[in-house]
């Protein structure tokens, strides 16, 4: 049934020409990573990099006849982009095709195409060297707290393989297209978008790294962010490539590396540091989470995964520690709700420290001149 299947969406895109080409993109090789599976598919169209503004009506033309085939449940397509220059040619005799370290801002290459997201004062990534460690509800919730005192924030899941925010922030809703513009959702006083808002909950992304990419570039160039005084990026786990994307495409204010104080996971931490260092951007500090766990009972306090490591971590590599954030059911309970933890119960001491965390980070960002000027206050 799959192998049928998957030829009849053959056949449907033989019908979606390239005007560029007048030729079927299938015959072109533009159809890259297709994946059928259980009435799901998933491919990416790929155009060279001075097309990629020009080819969403092609992507929306190919993605609706796919649509269309008898058996298919739901269709995902994305664009990417490579640079026909560097196919033909390849990199000059004793040049490193890597990205070179003091481009402009340390990050943006020749041929990458203009900066994403313009329009927002400063951009920060939560990130972790590794996964299970509560980066997404600290990212959740610093953003929200960023919103509450008075600035206009947005919230970017860079997840594609495994997005989270529409759990964290409760809402399954669907964006809303305006011409070719993706309208952001907005909750908890957030503009927020994720590629979980845009696919069934449990649908695999099954995709190679350049569609990964490809689809990140989507979230930021294609949603209609507007003017923001800040955006906070929940990354993926590692440093694969939505780190390098984000950090090629977007101009980040700094990285904010979340961890709990096993040495295990410090040690992927470390590795984290290292990464926005080599792309040159600023690590603004460690977070410790899941710093001891409190008896929703008694009070009584226990140090389960250690306490303390990413502080001396952060002395021992010479960034600033932030702070620690407790193992409380509470937030988790919350979280699972869809219900920040800043937002549900401002009073409680962990939602204070996600506010002492937030207020430090604008005022480093403040001082750097790398935040939007003047407060916004969100209605």
């Amino acid at each position: 049934m799959g192998e049928t299947l998957e030829a009849a969406v053959k056949a449907a895109l033989r019908a979606v020409r390239d005007p560029a080409t007048g030729r079927d993109v299938i015959e072109a090789g533009m159809v890259e990573g297709l994946a059928v599976r259980d009435g799901m598919v998933q491919f990416a169209i790929q155009v060279p990099r001075e097309r990629a503004r020009e080819a969403e009506p092609l992507r929306q033309a190919a993605e609706k006849a796919v649509a269309s085939v008898k058996g298919v449940l739901s269709a995902t397509v994305v664009l990417t982009a490579h640079r026909t220059e560097a196919k033909a040619a390849g990199p000059a005799q004793g040049h490193s095709t890597q990205a070179h370290p003091h481009a402009p801002g340390g990050r943006a290459t020749p041929g990458q195409g203009p900066m994403l997201l313009p329009q927002v004062g400063a951009i920060i990534a939560v990130a972790s060297g590794k996964g299970g460690v509560g980066k997404s509800t600290t990212a959740v919730n610093l953003a929200v707290a960023l919103a509450t005192q008075g600035l206009k924030v947005g919230l970017l899941d860079a997840d594609i393989y495994g997005p989270s925010l529409p759990q964290m922030l409760g809402t399954r809703e669907r964006p809303r297209a305006e011409g070719q513009r993706i309208i952001p959702l907005q909750r908890w006083g957030l503009k927020a978008m994720s590629i979980g808002f845009l696919v069934e909950e449990e649908t695999p992304m099954i995709w190679r790294g350049p569609m990964v990419m490809g689809a990140l570039e989507q979230l930021m160039g294609q949603v209609e962010w507007g003017a923001l005084d800040m955006m906070v990026v929940d990354m993926p786990p590692g440093t694969g490539d939505a780190q390098l994307t984000m950090s090629q495409r977007v101009p980040l204010a700094g990285a904010v590396i979340v961890s709990t104080p096993q040495d295990v996971a410090l040690i992927d931490a470390r590795r984290g540091v290292k990464m926005f260092e080599r792309v040159g951007v600023p690590v603004l500090g460690l977070i410790e989470n899941m710093s001891y766990y409190c008896c929703p009972n008694c009070g009584h306090r226990e140090d389960i995964f250690g306490h303390g490591g990413a502080r001396k971590e952060a002395e021992r590599i010479g960034v600033e520690f932030l702070g620690e954030l407790p193992l409380k059911l509470a937030i988790r309970e919350l979280a699972d709700a869809g219900t920040p933890i800043v937002a549900a119960k401002p009073e409680t001491e962990e939602a204070q420290a996600y506010q002492r965390i937030a207020t430090r980070l604008k005022a480093k960002l403040d001082a750097r001149g790398g935040a939007a000027g003047p407060k916004i206050v969100i209605e």
